[in-house]
């Protein structure tokens, strides 16, 4: 499997090798909750990292994130209907991958005690 085709939101399939059976994660499913470049963070790496590349998978039987070698996850599907929200962003994820923003779904968030403190500070000038 390219690397590209596994981003953000997948839901995914642990593969069947002796590593993943040795670990009891062969067929296990999550989803993709990130990426990284191994030898910049230095994450412990599930499988043969062959392009400085792995994804973190969330397993959902077991409740962890672990990062694994991308050749070791299989696509089930883009998790069509997944929504993320993002500031004032309300986006909602599609069959292909893509995502949507979801035009004036939610109002701002209320000011919190951070921005209230702020705001009194600066009105103090």
């Amino acid at each position: 499997m390219s690397d590209a085709s596994l981003s953000f939101g997948d839901n995914v399939r642990i593969r069947s090798t002796p590593l993943t059976e040795k670990l009891g994660l062969a067929g296990q499913m999550g989803s993709i909750y990130g990426e990284t470049t191994p030898s910049v963070t230095g994450v412990e790496v599930i499988g043969e990292v062959t392009n400085d590349y792995a994804v973190n998978v969330m397993i959902e039987a077991k409740g962890e994130q672990l990062w694994f070698a991308p050749d070791l996850v299989e696509l089930i599907d883009h998790g069509a209907g997944t929504e993320v929200r993002i500031g004032n962003k309300h986006l909602v994820r599609d069959a292909s991958g893509e995502w949507s923003e979801v035009p004036g779904s939610e109002p701002p968030l209320k000011p919190g005690f951070i921005h209230r403190l702020m705001r009194s500070f600066r009105g103090r000038r």
